[in-house]
């Protein structure tokens, strides 16, 4: 399913996009040396709560999960880099962790994922390894306009991972939002220019591109959820969900800016 917003209903997915993107600034803000990611799922459902939102993520059953996901935040830490399952675990300094956050509000759905090194002494291949990503989205985003195609935005992404000296892969990329977590069309972290389905003004998409530091291979933790990298390698993954507009895309998952 596909779906194209109406300017109303853009206006609800701006104000779920807005929603995302302070909760996951406040839930950064509060991820220091012994946060526990028991309390980063519970502040966040906190603040949903308190918005009268609702987690996509609690009753998220998948045919790839081991549902349902039971959690409101995915947290995944150093080699853990989707789905990351809130469990009992203390963060410490020099952690790798990355923050994955979808919400609906008001019948309408945003998504967006932040990487940071915990205590903010991030080495270099980490620094590196994060702003590879954050790169590729931001190529993406401005290739998104109508009459561009999927394969356009996925080109954009590929590019600047492999040009930085990444693995790529194809799996779990970005897709299309709307009433729900999960649309088409799937956006690949890589593919060929001129190809896929052809964007409009109305459409929702969260572009995510992530990356493994030495493998394109991910394996699955007994949780039946977090996915890490094969060889134990660090990881990276940023996303945001954008709007086709007349003119480009707008970024809905921005943070607002604070009075």
């Amino acid at each position: 399913m596909i779906e194209i917003l109406t300017p109303a209903e853009l206006v609800r997915a701006r104000a779920a996009g807005a929603l995302v993107g302070d909760i996951l600034r406040t839930l950064r803000e509060r991820s220091e040396a012994g946060t526990n990611l028991l309390d980063l799922d519970a502040w966040t459902r906190e603040m949903i709560d308190g918005a009268g939102a609702v987690s996509c993520y609690v009753d998220y059953a998948p045919s790839f999960g081991r549902g349902p996901f039971g959690h409101h935040v995915c947290t995944s830490v150093d080699d853990a880099v989707l789905h990351g399952l809130p469990h009992d675990r203390v963060l410490r300094d020099g952690d790798l962790l990355t923050l994955d956050l979808a919400v609906s509000l008001d019948g309408v759905v945003a998504d967006s994922a932040v990487s940071f090194v915990v205590g903010g002494q991030a080495s270099a291949e980490d620094a590196a390894m994060i702003s590879a990503t954050e790169r590729a989205l931001a190529a993406a985003i401005a290739a998104a306009r109508p009459g561009a195609r999927v394969g356009d935005l996925s080109h954009a992404i590929g590019t600047v991972l492999r040009e930085a000296g990444y693995p790529v892969s194809t799996q779990f990329g970005g897709h299309g939002v709307g009433s729900t977590m999960h649309q088409d069309p799937h956006v690949a972290n890589d593919g060929r220019p001129g190809r896929g389905y052809e964007l409009r003004p109305g459409l929702l998409l969260a572009l995510e591109p992530w990356v493994m530091a030495d493998t394109d291979r991910l394996v699955t933790d007994a949780d039946g959820w977090t996915l890490r990298s094969a060889t134990g390698c660090r990881t990276a993954h940023s996303e945001h969900t954008v709007a086709i507009t007349a003119d480009g895309a707008e970024v809905l998952t921005l943070p607002p800016a604070r009075g």
